[in-house]
């Protein structure tokens, strides 16, 4: 022993490092009543709340990976409609440029017909004109000639059916002959 507890012992002092009996009886029942209320009451319960916790942190996760992956889905499902889409709008422009050709092709070919039209309209008017004139002509021949062939007979040729022979007689005549014009 050393000397410090030689003198400690002999004072009968007791050693402040050993503890009463009844201090350690205290403490021992002390001890075993936070022991059994951590154990019994505290522990299940934190235990129940780091489940609870480790569940919602893994059903987040879970929730996450599923929402992640139907975002994923929806990404990809759009990326079809958007190239089906397009797709589409090409086709589309095709089957128009296509429709604007023969438009214009029908449009072209209804022109065509409609100026065929119009010459041959146009040619059936200007055959219709110079008979036209052809007959005002020969009227108008026929007038003088009548009147050319009383003043060279010297009778009046007034008569209106011997001034009709007379002039178609002249008329056959003009129209036999090779230089004729008309």
């Amino acid at each position: 022993m050393t000397e410090a507890a030689a003198l400690l012992a002999a004072e009968g002092a007791e050693n402040p490092l050993f503890p009463q009996a009844y201090e350690l009886v205290v403490g021992s029942f002390a001890f075993l009543v936070v022991f059994l209320v951590v154990g019994k009451i505290l522990t299940p319960r934190i235990q129940k709340t780091l489940a609870e916790r480790t569940e919602a942190i893994e059903g987040g996760i879970k929730k996450a990976e599923d929402a992640q992956a139907e975002a994923q889905r929806t990404l990809e499902q759009y990326r079809a409609q958007l190239a089906e889409a397009r797709q589409e709008a090409a086709r589309l422009r095709e089957e128009a440029r296509e429709q604007g050709a023969q438009i214009k092709a029908e449009l072209r070919e209804e022109a065509q017909a409609e100026a065929r039209r119009l010459v041959e309209a146009a040619h059936a008017q200007i055959e219709a004109d110079r008979q036209q004139a052809f007959a005002q002509l020969q009227g108008e021949i026929g007038r003088l000639s009548t009147e050319l062939a009383s003043r060279i007979v010297g009778e009046s040729l007034e008569d209106e059916a011997r001034q009709r022979r007379i002039v178609d007689r002249f008329l056959e005549e003009l129209e036999g002959r090779p230089e004729a014009v008309r």
